[in-house]
């Protein structure tokens, strides 16, 4: 082999050689500074494709178990508001009780009225004014509310909670009783006989009180007293004064009532009173035993189907519960699965590391040799 300088094959063999050592020890410093063996698309184009679909399905299960505990916390709050809504009507229930006995007088049926009529009212406010985050989840407005419980957007990733056995908690539960009401202008013109007819399905009875001279009664509620005072009219009616100070007349038997004597027509009852107007019916009626006990089976019914949707609520949040434990489980072994394909094995890439060091270290002396190998041309110029 010839001696020549301008070509110094050993030195362009050791360059190369230490331009491969170099590129190979600063990925392994990219990897040990960063962790991640997978620090670009060309370091593993298949491990980062499976690496960020992990990642995608990791972040979407942590998002997934954020919703399901907001998913609880809604269920927490309208079951709360039912057990209230429990108590309620159990108090309703021991006053539909109370009123079943006929110890009860007129005053005693009113006074258990008015706390029923508060009783009911406040179930109305109750189911308006629960809600989460502006939702009501009581007044039948949302019939059903969906939650995002998995990673992806298929239906298994969602659970919808029914809301439709929950709504209307108050609906229906009014009280009174069916009848008609009067106007009375002036009590003082009340006088003599006043005729009411009650029909009771296909059957109809005209009853009929005598009254007192003119100017006997100085209120509508006197008109009232004396009528519950007449023998045949209280073994069928009953006679109350309404918050516009009409009097009202209800039958014992629930039946329709109308003025005068002819069914299904309204007419004046008599001398002072006005055309009967009908009057709704409730479905808490206190006005005596009968009515008052079929006041408690509507109640029985209403705190049954709060009972059946405090069960259905219940069973979805343990299924709620049950659902974040089982994210917890897929999220801790899907990124176990990530790290496997993303993340640097420290020790082995140490090995590496050390390794391209000295390669790096004997490649530079060996580069500077290799440099040094044609000086002895020198000896041929002198």
């Amino acid at each position: 082999m010839g001696m020549s300088i301008n070509t110094n094959i050993a030195a362009n063999n050791s360059y190369r050689n230490l331009t491969n050592t170099q590129n190979d020890l600063s990925k392994s410093l990219e990897k040990l500074s960063s962790g991640l063996r997978i620090n670009r698309a060309a370091d593993d184009a298949a491990g980062l494709a499976i690496s960020e679909a992990l990642k995608s399905q990791v972040g979407g299960l942590t998002v997934a178990s954020r919703n399901a505990q907001d998913g609880i916390s809604v269920i927490q709050t309208a079951e709360g508001s039912l057990s209230e809504v429990h108590t309620i009507l159990q108090r309703v229930r021991d006053l539909a009780v109370q009123a079943g006995n006929d110890s009860n007088n007129a005053t005693s049926r009113a006074a258990i009225t008015t706390e029923v009529s508060a009783l009911t009212t406040e179930l109305g406010r109750i189911a308006g004014a629960t809600d989460f985050n502006g939702t009501k989840l009581l007044d039948g407005s949302s019939s059903a509310l969906s939650f995002q419980v998995g990673a992806n957007g298929d239906a298994a990733s969602r659970i919808s909670v029914n809301l439709t056995n929950i709504a209307g908690l108050a609906a229906g539960l009014t009280t009174g009783g069916a009848g008609a009401k009067f106007d009375v202008v002036t009590p003082t013109a009340v006088t003599g006989a006043q005729a009411f007819t009650v029909t009771d399905g296909t059957t109809n009875t005209t009853v009929t009180a005598t009254l007192g001279a003119a100017g006997t009664y100085k209120t509508v509620q006197d008109v009232a007293n004396a009528l519950n005072a007449d023998t045949g009219f209280k073994s069928k009616l009953n006679a109350t004064v309404n918050k516009d100070n009409q009097l009202v007349v209800s039958a014992l038997s629930g039946g329709a009532v109308v003025g005068g004597g002819t069914a299904g027509t309204q007419a004046s009852s008599g001398t002072g009173t006005g055309t009967s107007a009908t009057v709704a019916g409730g479905v808490l009626d206190f006005t005596n035993a009968i009515t008052s006990a079929a006041a408690i089976t509507a109640i029985d019914a209403r705190i049954s189907s709060v009972s059946t949707a405090r069960a259905d609520l219940g069973a979805q949040q343990n299924r709620f519960e049950s659902v974040i434990r089982n994210l917890a489980v897929s999220k801790e072994n899907l990124s176990a699965a990530g790290s496997r394909i993303r993340d640097t094995d420290m020790a082995e890439e140490m090995v590496k590391y050390t390794r391209a060091n000295i390669l790096q270290q004997a490649g530079t002396a060996m580069l500077a040799q290799a440099n040094q190998s044609t000086s002895g041309v020198l000896s041929l110029l002198r």
